[in-house]
């Protein structure tokens, strides 16, 4: 009589089902650390806010600023935003770079300023773009002005014994040269730059603030103003906190209630890329000359 053997079922190996089950829990977890992080950057029905931005410490570079201004923008769930300014200012081109692009922003959204212990010179040349400007009464403000700094060390070169040199190609090559004093020609030409872009920062200030070109010439000599004086001169609209700002901006956006306040959390920095951004801004520094520097500036 034949034998039937029946063989016995397959059992799956316990050792490779709890790696999986471990890789599914693992990613699962991963997935949602990464659904939390991105969660300001996701199109869901998060209800309707006020975005902040923070503007603060010199203006040195735009791009951050212009960043969060166009997610912002983007945002359909932002209904207004609000600049908090805490600067003295900066370079030239990055507060004109916001600036223009505040502008922009404005035509879609209502955007406020908030100034905060100090927001002068380039800070408030920012602020201007926005439709409505609240200041503390203590605020430090105004410094319409521009300066481009020099240093001249040619008497202490001279008692050390060192004797400079330079092969140009013209005659203003080496304008601003710490190394000889400034010939009447190079300061001519320097002072027409910077009375160029001081006309820049006025026409800005007098659009921006809707204010009459001579009366914001008057005032355009560098002088500083607390909150309260340039509420009275027109550079400012309203005496107010932050919290005013926002509620205000609220308001403006159409939003019933409190609104809620969403802000974008500055990345990351290693120590690597801190060290490599200030290398290259040394290299940068050296090659192009610090004495030639344009600012928008609160000394």
């Amino acid at each position: 009589m034949a034998e039937t053997y029946l063989s016995a079922p397959v059992r799956r190996k316990p050792f490779l089902r709890g790696c999986l089950t471990v890789l599914l829990v693992l990613g699962g977890f991963f997935a949602l650390l990464l659904l939390i992080s991105r969660m300001d950057e996701l199109p869901l029905a998060r209800g309707e806010r006020v975005g902040v931005i923070s503007v603060s410490g010199v203006i040195s570079d735009s791009e951050s600023t212009i960043e969060q201004l166009k997610k912002f923008v983007k945002d359909d769930s932002v209904k207004a935003i609000v600049l908090r300014i805490n600067s003295p200012g900066g370079g030239v081109a990055p507060s004109q770079e916001i600036y223009e692009e505040v502008k922009k922003a404005r035509a879609k959204k209502p955007i406020l300023a908030s100034l905060g212990a100090l927001a002068a010179s380039g800070g408030y040349y920012i602020a201007c773009a926005t439709q409505r400007v609240y200041s503390n009464p203590g605020t430090i403000t105004g410094s319409i002005g521009v300066i481009m700094p020099f240093m001249n060390v040619k008497d202490l070169v001279e008692k050390l014994g060192v004797k400079g040199m330079t092969v140009k190609s013209g005659t203003f090559k080496d304008m601003g040269s710490p190394l000889r004093d400034m010939t009447p020609g190079e300061r001519e030409l320097l002072q027409g730059v910077v009375d160029n872009v001081h006309l820049q920062f006025v026409n800005a200030v007098a659009d921006g603030r809707n204010l009459d070109r001579e009366d914001v010439l008057r005032i355009a000599d560098g002088r500083i103003f607390t909150g309260e004086q340039a509420k009275g001169l027109g550079l400012v609209d309203v005496l107010g906190n932050l919290e005013d700002a926002i509620s205000d901006a609220g308001k403006l956006g159409k939003i019933s209630g409190e609104p809620k306040v969403v802000t974008i959390p500055k990345k990351k920095i290693s120590f690597l890329e801190l060290l490599r951004e200030e290398t290259r801004s040394l290299i940068d520094e050296k090659i192009s000359g610090n004495h030639l520097r344009l600012d928008l500036l609160a000394q």
